[in-house]
């Protein structure tokens, strides 16, 4: 992996902190307890998801920053005041029924994308299966998809008819140079398998600049996203891939700084988009290089894939023959742009650390 060309031009933005909840499975009020005691594996974010509540109010009701550690032990508040009764954040309606669906996994699925495909909670697919949080699946196999009464993530107008099935003309993307099937599933935030079933395609299918995609079930997510872009100093296609880089992480159980490293390094190496040019062979979100390893250049160039042997761990897709951030000894105690540069292994090593303070802020929004 080697330095790219466009690392002499970072883009420059001004960024506000944003206040967005984290969705989880809600406790109810009653059951919920004053305080949290840290485990070994838990973070803010991830705790507040466990609570229904909000990280940036975990943050603040503790004293906490976005880059602040916790370890095992401490004692995590869950509420303003002692006895107070926390607001819960957003979430999904629980969903309880099952339909008696099966899904086969394939190369390249999550659990996240399988259950985008479905229509159903992560955690609730998870749970269907007796899978722990950050388990990892296999090709060949079988998920059991539970029901999903409340599937339909966004509301509806109160004229709108349930039993449209056909797309309209917004539900559509035009293919653009650089474009994935996989990068267009997350702008919409929908699984690759779907958007790969509206238009029947598979997983080797190839798609063009100027073709026309059918996005399914698509409604008024993207006027959400572009809401937030003048605060975040990112457009549609960057925030769609740093929505994917936050959840292939959370999925695989990496903390919020080290997610927050991934952030950084791909606004350094790509600005945070999946390019098809770099340095000699260099490719993709992270400028990974075929020829050191990473993969083949069309693996490079899927996007959940290369955040994957980013973070590297026991998942990693490239199992030893490459390095992520996970597989680095103490990783979690080293200078935020030492992690980094140990998996870039950069000529500019020094550039990860300017993105450091951004990187949690994106985090903080989009996580």
């Amino acid at each position: 992996m080697t330095e790219t060309a466009q690392r002499d031009a970072v883009p420059g933005a001004s960024f506000r902190a944003a206040t967005v909840g984290t969705a989880g499975p809600v406790r109810p009020l009653s059951s919920r307890p004053a305080e949290h005691t840290v485990v070994l594996g838990d973070t803010v974010s991830r705790i507040a998801s466990a609570y229904g509540l909000r990280t940036v109010d975990l943050l603040a009701w503790n004293g906490l920053n976005w880059s602040s550690v916790i370890r095992p032990g401490d004692r995590i508040r869950l509420s303003a005041e002692p006895g107070a009764s926390a607001t819960p954040a957003a979430v999904p309606v629980a969903q309880t029924t099952s339909t008696g669906l099966t899904h086969t996994v394939a190369s390249g699925d999550t659990p996240w994308s399988v259950a985008q495909a479905h229509g159903v909670d992560v955690a609730t697919l998870l749970a269907a299966n007796g899978l722990a949080d950050g388990a990892v699946i296999f090709p060949g196999q079988t998920l059991a998809v539970p029901g999903s009464p409340s599937a339909a993530p966004t509301p509806a107008p109160a004229a709108a008819d349930a039993s449209q099935s056909v797309p309209t003309a917004a539900a559509a993307h035009t293919v653009s140079a650089g474009d994935t099937v996989a990068a267009i599933a997350a702008a919409h935030g929908l699984g690759l398998d779907a958007v790969l079933a509206a238009n029947g395609l598979d997983r080797s299918s190839i798609i063009y600049p100027g073709q026309q995609l059918v996005i399914p079930g698509a409604a008024a997510a993207p006027a959400v996203q572009t809401a937030a872009l003048p605060d975040l100093g990112l457009d549609a296609e960057q925030i769609a891939n740093a929505r994917l880089i936050i959840q292939v992480g959370r999925e695989r159980g990496v903390p919020d700084r080290g997610i927050a490293i991934a952030l950084a390094t791909a606004m350094v190496e790509s600005w945070i988009r999946n390019l098809d040019w770099g340095d000699r062979d260099s490719l993709g979100l992270f400028q990974q290089r075929p020829s050191t390893g990473w993969g083949t250049p069309d693996q490079v160039r899927d996007p959940a894939r290369s955040i994957a042997t980013f973070y590297g761990g026991a998942a990693d897709p490239n199992g030893t023959a490459t390095r992520g951030l996970l597989d680095i000894p103490g990783w979690e105690s080293l200078a935020f742009t030492d992690a980094a540069q140990a998996v870039q292994i950069s000529a500019y090593p020094e550039r990860y650390g300017e993105w450091e303070q951004q990187a949690y802020r994106w985090l903080a929004a989009l996580g």
